[in-house]
């Protein structure tokens, strides 16, 4: 039962709490309008505690507007800051009402009580009297549900209790919109104890000053007890007249709790009187008010799914276009981006084993002569044969890239403690080059072969790399299709625990 007035001033923001007005006032169209406004706005300069508040508090706001997905955000985003320690301000203790309210709504009625039984403690401590009246409101109005739901034997303690709360939190409110919500739901916990002729003043005092300020929700939670005392005195007729008003009040403001509270005690009062065509009604208004909220939340996570899809979707989206912008699409093999993103982990995790990094880097022999004779399509084809031939004689924990043009670098995984791999490695993709058939490919073109530079030691890519090259040049101008290690391996020998 959430009346849901201002809460303190100058933490929710003045257009939130003008919303709010206008939900209570059933001036639907303006409150979705204002809101639209003002939902993405955060005040600036607030704490994260007061910032919990006001998203927690709109979250509440797009609830009743019937935006479920909006207010289940608003909610988690709110929600976070909960987590991180036992919080004692007073826009912590409206946070954890707000949640209260919305778990309440979504059905966890064991974990909606627990969060609004911890509000009122937090509020207690924090010393500020509106925040604690909201609170005790809160929980009150929500014990009182839960009375008037449960069988009729164990209703009257949960209306003590809840009556206890709502005297509390009279005694402390500043605030007269918060009062006018705390006398109604005060006036249900006495009705419900059978303090009739208090509960029937103290409803009619709120009803005056509802009508007074337009306030819709007074007027309809006041219509209902004065019907719950004409009732229960065997006034039936007055009861029924009356019960019929809070349920089109509470149509008017769309507030579904209250619709399928009061439309299920106007059916018993109706069944009571004798009236089957208005039991009828009532019942039906009753369904139709919670296939409304069922079909509202039901249509809401299905919006929020649908969301959460479409997220899902965007951000494998995102890794399908940083892999594409990584990969060669030639060969498919990681291009120069993918090698420099990927390095830095390889080369870090060899190292953090004790192992040596070998760098192999290949480079096509006579290639612009390949180009030259059999076209650049068969060039293109030969590359990819190349590229082929690397992964064949490389392991998956490898990486192999293709460099720029017909230059490939290999970075090879956890090789152990064998200082040879490098330079076997090497061997046998020149092997499989100068030995592959490329008849099919090239026809009687020369075939190509590589000459490969191969580096190690603990060092970054960059350091490799220009290992490698001085080692690839050798190679080039020692006649090419051929091997050509940097540095020696007698001066790694101390690095892979040799002598």
């Amino acid at each position: 039962m959430e009346h849901g007035d201002p809460l303190v001033a100058g933490q929710i923001p003045r257009p939130d709490r003008e919303v709010r007005v206008l939900l209570n006032a059933g001036r639907l169209p303006e409150a979705n309008t204002l809101f639209d406004e003002v939902v993405a706005r955060v005040p600036p300069g607030v704490d994260r505690w007061d910032r919990s508040a006001v998203l927690v508090n709109r979250a509440v706001l797009a609830w009743r507007l019937g935006r479920i997905p909006l207010a289940l955000e608003l909610a988690a985003e709110g929600w976070t800051d909960l987590g991180s320690e036992r919080p004692q301000s007073p826009a912590a203790a409206q946070t954890m009402g707000a949640l209260g309210y919305l778990l309440e709504g979504i059905g966890n009625r064991r974990a909606a009580l627990d969060m609004l039984r911890l509000s009122v403690q937090v509020a207690r401590g924090a010393g500020h009297p509106d925040t604690l009246a909201h609170c005790l409101q809160r929980l009150g109005g929500t014990l009182n549900f839960r009375a008037a739901d449960g069988p009729a034997d164990a209703a009257p303690p949960i209306f003590d209790e809840a009556r206890g709360y709502l005297q509390e939190g009279l005694g402390c409110v500043n605030d007269e919109g918060m009062r006018r919500a705390l006398m109604g739901a005060y006036s249900r916990s006495l009705a419900g104890i059978g303090e009739l002729e208090l509960a029937e003043r103290t409803a009619a005092r709120t009803m005056e000053l509802s009508e007074e300020t337009n306030d819709r929700w007074g007027i309809s939670v006041a219509n209902w007890v004065l019907a719950v005392v004409c009732r229960e005195r065997g006034d039936l007729v007055t009861a029924r007249t009356l019960a019929s008003r809070a349920v089109t009040e509470a149509e008017r403001i769309n507030d579904t709790s209250l619709l399928l509270r009061f439309s299920l005690d106007l059916a018993d009062v109706c069944a009571r009187v004798g009236d089957p065509v208005g039991e009828a009604a009532a019942l039906r208004r009753s369904v139709a008010a919670g296939r409304t909220a069922v079909d509202t939340l039901q249509e809401g996570l299905g919006q929020a799914l649908e969301q959460r899809r479409l997220a899902v979707q965007a951000r494998r989206a995102a890794v399908a276009a940083q892999e594409a912008a990584s990969r060669d699409p030639l060969t498919g093999l990681a291009n120069r981006l993918g090698l420099e993103r990927a390095a830095p982990d390889l080369l870090e995790s060899t190292a953090s084993k004790g192992r040596l990094p070998w760098l192999v880097l290949v480079d096509v022999d006579w290639f612009k002569g390949v180009n030259d004779a059999a076209g650049h399509a068969a060039g293109d084809a030969a590359l990819r044969e190349i590229a082929q031939l690397l992964r064949r004689e490389c392991r998956a924990d490898d990486l192999v890239a293709r460099w720029a043009g017909d230059e490939f670098v290999v970075l090879l995984g956890d090789a152990g403690n064998d200082r040879d791999i490098g330079p076997a490695v090497a061997e046998r993709i020149r092997a499989a080059v100068d030995g592959h058939d490329w008849s099919m490919v090239l026809g009687a073109t020369r075939r190509p072969t590589v000459s490969i530079g191969v580096a190690a030691g603990p060092a970054k890519l960059d350091q490799l790399f220009a290992a490698a090259d001085m080692a690839l040049y050798r190679a080039k101008r020692q006649g090419r299709n051929r091997v050509e290690v940097e540095p020696s391996i007698n001066e790694l020998g101390d690095l892979v625990g040799g002598g």
